[in-house]
């Protein structure tokens, strides 16, 4: 596929347009259009303006702005890398192997100390009647009141988002078609209120129609030496020797008419 910029500056100069046009129609300053067709993307202020730039441009020119918009971000935008922790020294499978053993060697010291405290403890109160009482004193013995637990509410986990439906992006309505002739070629072409926007001419050689725009198109060539330019992409017509028709709907590839359906277009 040619270059980004080659195909801007190329499809501008074939139409003989000026800078200074483009920029009083797109709004887009001149140096940045400049930037778009010499490729200095490092002169625009990103790449979220590269691509509207890209778009809004490349719709002038009646180019297709999807194909140069995936280009550049195939081209030219990088994918957002993730850090990686980098393991150290000691940090491998054996590392973590053995300071997971010395953990409870460690932790038993602490452990036993306590546990030696609390059983002399309870030895103590016990020799001092504190916590079991001599039946002497109290024959029928004095219950010991023990602590319960009190539960802790725990936080329940907060109900997750839903997620939101992606809009589908809503289909063209409208098709836009321009034909070029690579030969001397009859053409007549109606749109969808069946006026003729190009009404039984003869087009020559080189010659270029311009852009028309319409809900359909239903055209009826008297040869095959001309080229339908659907929505920024190019089109050969069938050469049967013969007259033949085409119609040209939003989204879709230009479909052979009906023989009877061409006739009543344009007689020749």
């Amino acid at each position: 596929m040619p270059e980004i910029g080659e195909t801007l500056r190329e499809t501008r100069m074939r139409r003989r347009i000026d800078m200074t046009e483009v920029e009083a129609a797109t709004k887009i300053r001149a140096k940045y259009l400049r930037a778009l067709e010499n490729e200095e993307w490092d002169l625009l202020p990103g790449p979220t303006f590269v691509k509207t730039f890209l778009r809004t441009y490349a719709e002038y020119l009646d180019l297709d702005p999807r194909l140069l918009v995936e280009e550049y971000r195939q081209r030219y935008e990088r994918p957002a890398t993730q850090d990686l922790t980098p393991f150290g020294p000691g940090m491998g499978s054996r590392g973590r192997g053995r300071s997971a053993r010395r953990r409870p060697r460690r932790a038993i010291g602490p452990f036993l100390v306590i546990a030696l405290g609390v059983i002399a403890l309870l030895g103590a109160l016990y020799a001092l009647g504190v916590l079991w009482p001599s039946n002497d004193d109290d024959p029928k013995g004095t219950p010991v009141a023990t602590a319960t637990a009190t539960p802790v509410a725990t936080a329940s986990p907060a109900p997750a988002k839903k997620k939101a439906k992606a809009k589908k992006k809503a289909a063209p309505t409208r098709v836009s078609l321009r034909l070029t002739a690579t030969g001397n070629v009859y053409a007549c072409v109606e749109d969808a209120a069946g006026k003729a926007v190009v009404n039984a001419v003869n087009l020559t050689k080189g010659q270029k129609t311009k852009t028309f725009r319409s809900k359909r198109f239903r055209a009826n060539f008297g040869s095959g030496a001309v080229r339908m330019i659907v929505d920024g992409k190019t089109y050969p017509v069938a050469n049967t020797g013969r007259p033949v028709g085409y119609e040209m709907r939003p989204g879709k590839k230009p479909r052979k008419l009906s023989e009877s359906v061409r006739a009543g277009l344009c007689a020749l």
